[in-house]
């Protein structure tokens, strides 16, 4: 991975935390097991995407608890400033726990009711294939989320419709909210499952910018794609690394030093996150 990478992945691990910290909430586990697969479909260019020029290719975060990467991610590319970024779940933000289309530059779609953001994407590739159009969609999904029903309604209906325009990403951290998937859900054998619904499977290292950016340029076989990612839930601060605990929660002021210490935030930094939208910088 270049040195450019890391150091922008550690920036955006920093954003994240310091947006989550000024808002006071944030599932920030879920954020940093996404974020590499986030920031190589944007800062790779993988998704040709354009907020003043129509068509273009589609990123929806079905995931949508993990908005703080996707948040951070477009903060760095552009798409707004960091006051924006450090207003998240403030009074009068437009930056909620979930991404709210039609409000936030670069949010194609509403999600956080998991699940339906697997069909939205599906609506949007047949859209693309229907007016001949060469655009891409990209789904981010988790392997939690993967106990919904929708997610196979659409998995089954998209094979049938041979969308070879749309890519999954599963991003399969082991974890969701109650514990590890395989106790809730049983054997995680995800490329059998999906290659029984037609799919065309990879499977990627899903914290290698490097690997992930190869596997994204690879074609089709002439039907849909997913590409199963393993990531590691928290990744980037040992308190949260592989914990279950650390779904939806933020760290006590004890806690707080070792992802200072981690992380490299300073206590300017802080202050600076919770002044900034406040209008008091």
């Amino acid at each position: 991975m270049e040195k450019r990478d890391l150091d922008n992945l550690k920036q955006l691990r920093k954003d994240i935390f310091l947006a989550a910290y000024a808002g006071g909430m944030g599932h920030l586990a879920s954020a940093y097991s996404s974020l590499e697969i986030i920031y190589t479909l944007y800062q790779k260019k993988i998704i040709q995407y354009s907020l003043k020029e129509e068509p273009h290719d589609h990123f929806v975060l079905s995931k949508g608890h993990a908005s703080l990467a996707l948040y951070s991610v477009l903060c760095q590319s552009g798409f707004f400033g960091k006051d924006m970024l450090y207003s998240f779940s403030q009074p009068g933000s437009v930056l909620g726990g979930e991404p709210e289309r039609g409000k936030i530059p670069g949010i194609e779609a509403s999600t956080g009711s998991l699940g339906h953001g697997m069909s939205i994407g599906e609506g949007i590739a047949l859209s693309d294939k229907i007016k001949n159009r060469d655009n891409k969609t990209y789904i981010l999904i988790g392997d939690g989320e993967c106990q919904e029903g929708s997610i196979w309604e659409s998995a089954l209906s998209c094979a049938g419709l041979h969308l070879d325009n749309l890519t999954v990403i599963l991003d399969c951290n082991h974890i969701q909210k109650m514990g590890k998937v395989s106790e809730v859900m049983g054997k995680e054998n995800w490329k059998e499952r999906w290659q029984a619904f037609g799919w065309q499977v990879d499977e990627v290292n899903g914290h290698d910018v490097d690997g992930l950016e190869s596997c994204f340029r690879r074609k089709s076989d002439g039907v849909p794609r997913v590409i199963v990612a393993e990531t590691v839930k928290g990744k980037g601060v040992s308190l949260m690394e592989n914990n279950p605990a650390w779904h939806w929660r933020m760290p006590s002021k004890k806690e707080r030093k070792i992802f200072m210490s981690e992380l490299g935030i300073t206590e300017e930094e802080l202050e600076y996150a919770k002044s900034v939208y406040n209008g008091t910088v």
